[in-house]
C-alpha cells in the first residue's frame, strides 16, 4: 500500500442532511493519480486506487453495474 500523504482533502460521502459520526466513506485525491479512501469509523485504515480505476467505478455505479449487490436489500429510511 501507498504512504498516505498527511495533506489530503478528505470528502465525506454523506448525504447533506446526515447528522452525527456515521460511520461515512471518505475519499482524497492525490498526488501521482491516486485515490483514498476510508472510513471514518476506522480513518487508520485507508485503501489506495488509481484515478482511471476510480473513474470506471464511479461510471459502473452510475451505468447500475452494482445494483444486484443491494437488488435484495430491504432499504430503511432513518
Amino acid at each position: 500500500m501507498a504512504d498516505v500523504p498527511a495533506d489530503l482533502t478528505w470528502e465525506r460521502a454523506a448525504p447533506e442532511d446526515a447528522e452525527g459520526p456515521g460511520p461515512w466513506i471518505e475519499i482524497a485525491f492525490g498526488p501521482d493519480d491516486l485515490v483514498y479512501l476510508r472510513e471514518t469509523s476506522d480513518p487508520g485504515t485507508v485503501v489506495t486506487t488509481t484515478q482511471s480505476k476510480w473513474d470506471a467505478f464511479v461510471l459502473g455505479v452510475q451505468a447500475g453495474e452494482f445494483d444486484h449487490f443491494v437488488e435484495d436489500t430491504a432499504r430503511q429510511d432513518p
